[in-house]
């Protein structure tokens, strides 16, 4: 257990002291007495060093501070919920329960996920947690109970929706294995409701887990069999967000040719106006604005001169509610500034990004950021 701990406060750059102020904040937000900072100093060292038990309120803020799951953070599997009872009177129970999930019912799961979504990409995933994965449960029994196919077909649909938004969560704060089989569930639900767009756009999320693993070359193929199965069966706008993204993993790639006819042909499947959302697949956000971002992030990755005009271009047209997504533009930014030797705005750029990836609890753009300061420091010596 220690070492997980440890481990989840040191991947965020905090000492113990930073967690402590993060504990006393959150304590009262979530229903619970202060703790005195020499009680908290002395706990903390303690549940890092396997010398004290950790409560379960305890264990609520920590997941909330974190955003990671009780495996991920105390290495053990947290209770289980049985889904068949071995009585069959209980799983008769449990069937003429799920007769009561009709079409609104489904509809009012859906909201909830919008909900989510929306404090997601304002807020960060930490603070999500545990809701999202009450959230899934639900989601899951209810799929999990339900007989008909007529049935399972609309939850099968929120639920893939659902996934893909936790596998984005569970990616942002490190927990990738948690994250593939969020994407590995959404894939199987997108299946169950016949939905050939939910699952390319569940395939194409899960191309990111592989270039955060390094597997660039597979996540490539990924995305481009992603974009060959929407062909002629999703909507206009989720294949221009797949285009998109087969254009920045041929970028990472190196390949410059590929990714500019990916841009292409995204610009050009993108439909007009100045919408930026398709109900077919709710998770997907994309307009010219996010677009331009998109290619402005292609050229940081290619070294092109243009970069910088397009990221900024973004910037000021861009929405102020996806902050996080404004942490990862201003990463892009830096990382174009840097390119042009212009230092000062690199490191500007690079300041507001953490402060950003702070208020999100992105350890995923703070790794980027990372990265990036050792390569200012590098061209500052």
């Amino acid at each position: 257990m220690a070492n997980q701990l440890r481990a989840a406060r040191k991947a965020r750059g905090w000492t113990q002291s930073r967690l402590m102020v993060e504990i006393e904040k959150r304590r009262p937000i979530m229903g619970l007495s202060p703790v005195s900072r020499a009680s908290l100093k002395t706990y903390v060292s303690e549940w890092e060093n396997d010398r004290r038990t950790i409560g379960e309120d305890d264990r609520r803020v920590l997941r909330s501070i974190y955003g990671l799951t009780d495996q991920e953070l105390f290495g053990e599997q947290a209770e289980a919920r049985g889904i068949l009872d071995a009585a069959y009177s209980e799983l008769s129970q449990r069937i003429e329960e799920s007769r009561s999930v009709d079409l609104g019912m489904v509809d009012t799961l859906a909201r909830q996920t919008e909900l989510f979504r929306s404090w997601d990409r304002q807020m960060g995933a930490p603070s999500l947690a545990d809701q999202l994965s009450a959230h899934m449960s639900t989601l899951e029994d209810a799929l999990a109970y339900t007989v008909l196919p007529s049935a399972r077909r609309p939850v099968a649909r929120v639920l893939s929706g659902a996934a893909t938004l936790a596998g984005w969560q569970a990616l942002d704060v490190g927990g990738v294995d948690r994250a593939w089989r969020h994407y590995e569930l959404a894939r199987r639900a997108a299946a169950e409701a016949q939905s050939p767009a939910l699952m390319a756009h569940a395939m194409g999320e899960q191309a990111y887990v592989l270039i955060d693993a390094g597997k660039s070359d597979l996540a490539y193929e990924l995305i481009r069999e992603a974009v060959s199965s929407a062909q002629n069966t999703a909507p206009e706008r989720v294949i221009a967000w797949l285009c998109a993204a087969e254009a920045e993993m041929a970028a990472i790639l190196g390949q410059s040719d590929a990714s500019h006819d990916a841009l292409d042909r995204a610009a050009a499947r993108l439909p007009s106006g100045d919408g930026m959302r398709d109900p077919e697949v709710p998770g997907v956000f994309l307009n010219d604005t996010h677009l331009t971002r998109w290619r402005g992030n292609v050229r940081t990755l290619l070294g092109e001169p243009e970069a910088v005009g397009e990221l900024c271009a973004a910037l000021e047209s861009m929405d102020g509610t996806f902050t996080r997504a404004e942490g990862s533009l201003r990463i892009d930014l830096a990382q174009g500034y840097l390119a042009c030797g212009k230092l000062s705005e690199a490191r500007e750029q690079a300041r507001l990004a953490r402060s950003l990836a702070s208020r999100t609890g992105s350890l995923r753009n703070r790794r980027r950021l990372d990265r990036l300061t050792l390569q200012i420091s590098s061209d500052d010596a």
